[in-house]
């Protein structure tokens, strides 16, 4: 029943900025870690920045010093705040939550179906 759900991806040029966020929805007892992964077509899913419930952060090397995650565990959301975009960052980028279910209590993972991100040079 959990949904994860993106928005904020579109078209920028090389230096500008987007911020995308994530909800969580349905039946939710409480989120572990998340956040935001990409893949290219033809390439491997990677993780670009990740946060856990206790504010742990973890970014690509090429995410860092460039994009910022932040959640709001009330709201069941997390931004990933994107600035300095290179054409290099071009793909679709897609929500990642552990979740603990309401029903049982077990962690699963969780996707977004993606939202994507061009940067033009």
């Amino acid at each position: 029943q959990v949904r994860l759900v993106e928005s904020g991806g579109g078209l920028v040029q090389a230096g500008g900025s987007l911020r995308l966020s994530c909800l969580a929805s349905g039946s939710i007892f409480r989120i572990n870690a998340m956040g935001w992964y990409r893949q290219a077509p033809g390439k491997q899913r990677e993780l670009v920045a990740q946060i856990t419930s206790g504010g742990t952060i973890t970014y690509a090397d090429s995410a860092k010093g460039r994009f910022a995650i932040s959640r709001d565990n009330a709201k069941n959301t997390v931004d990933l705040q994107m600035n300095s975009l290179k054409p290099e960052d071009t793909t679709v980028y897609i929500c990642n939550a552990d979740i603990s279910t309401a029903l049982g209590r077990v962690n699963r993972n969780y996707w977004g179906q993606g939202t994507q991100v061009t940067v033009s040079s």
